[in-house]
């Protein structure tokens, strides 16, 4: 099974050098996949450029960067140069975002966000596979009067989208090669997300679509005391609809009810219900917030559960 972790550096005196000292332990543990969030900070396919390159074999990808206030030209050449870097182990993740980040950071209306989606996703299609594109949808427009292709990325790039409502499940299960859903349970994944992207994507004629679950999760002896830091960290997700939904169709109250936070035994047990329920892969995010000893500990037994 595929296994990988979300790699936060943004604390560290350097960034950059710092995420790829982490990638170099996770690929070390046996992690298959390091995974870099976009914030306003650093440019996460910079950043899976980077690390890509200098530890090799190891897959990297963006979870998730927002489509408002982004133009396909620009995000394809970025994943096309990080593909190129890396020798075709880039992923690119893409995501709605959130009104209040959208207007507030960028100035721009949340308006419509589906349909956006829907003519991003269009767009990058034909760039990212042939390096060019005619594309003139109602909300933005993309031509390539000078090509767009970067050698060394003839492969493509595999586009995923951290879908997890309805419409926006059927437009990744139609355009996108699949989804990476966030504090979504296995109860969520198996009777509401995975059956909607597998209706969507074999009505649309493609592949059957990967599913890469993030799941916040730490090994850990004193999982009371975790659990309530976790509380705190997470409760700013509550306030998204789109995780609230899926929170509560995973059977919980609140964001820390979707951490998986214990020993070995409870980690790997919860991996095998992801997969169970239908996760073709599994990215554990948050794995520092117990401290340096608790984050080896729990990429030791990713590791071992990658092999």
């Amino acid at each position: 099974m595929t296994v990988g972790v979300a790699l936060n550096a943004s604390d560290a005196a350097n960034q950059v050098d710092a995420s790829v000292d982490l990638a170099r332990e996770a690929a070390g543990f046996g992690i298959t996949s390091a995974w870099f969030g976009q914030t306003f900070g650093a440019d996460s396919p910079q950043l899976a450029a980077i690390v890509g390159r200098e530890v090799p074999g190891l897959h990297v990808g963006t979870s998730a960067i927002p489509v408002f206030g982004r133009h396909p030209l620009l995000v394809s050449s970025l994943a096309q140069t990080a593909q190129a870097a890396t020798h075709g182990r880039y992923h690119l993740g893409l995501a709605l975002g959130t009104k209040l980040l959208t207007e507030t950071g960028f100035g721009l209306p949340f308006e419509r966000p589906i349909a956006r989606l829907r003519e991003f996703l269009t767009a990058l299609r034909q760039l990212t596979e042939t390096g060019t594109a005619d594309f003139h949808g109602e909300l933005l427009s993309t031509s390539t009067p000078l090509p767009a292709r970067v050698p060394g990325a003839e492969g493509g790039v595999p586009l995923l989208v951290a879908a997890m409502g309805p419409q926006a499940l059927r437009v990744s299960g139609e355009l996108a090669d699949g989804i990476l859903p966030n504090l979504a349970g296995p109860r969520a994944l198996e009777e509401h997300i995975v059956p909607a992207l597998t209706r969507a994507a074999e009505a649309a004629g493609r592949p059957a679509p990967r599913v890469v679950a993030l799941v916040p999760g730490v090994v850990t002896d004193d999982a009371d005391a975790v659990r309530e830091r976790a509380a705190e960290s997470f409760a700013f997700y509550e306030q998204i609809p789109s995780y609230a939904r899926a929170i509560e169709l995973s059977g919980g109250r609140r964001a820390v009810d979707l951490a998986v936070i214990g020993d070995e035994k409870t980690v790997e047990a919860e991996v095998r219900r992801y997969r169970d329920a239908g996760a073709t892969e599994v990215v554990f995010s948050a794995t520092e917030l117990a401290g340096e000893a608790a984050r080896r500990r729990t990429w030791r037994l990713l590791g071992e559960l990658a092999r």
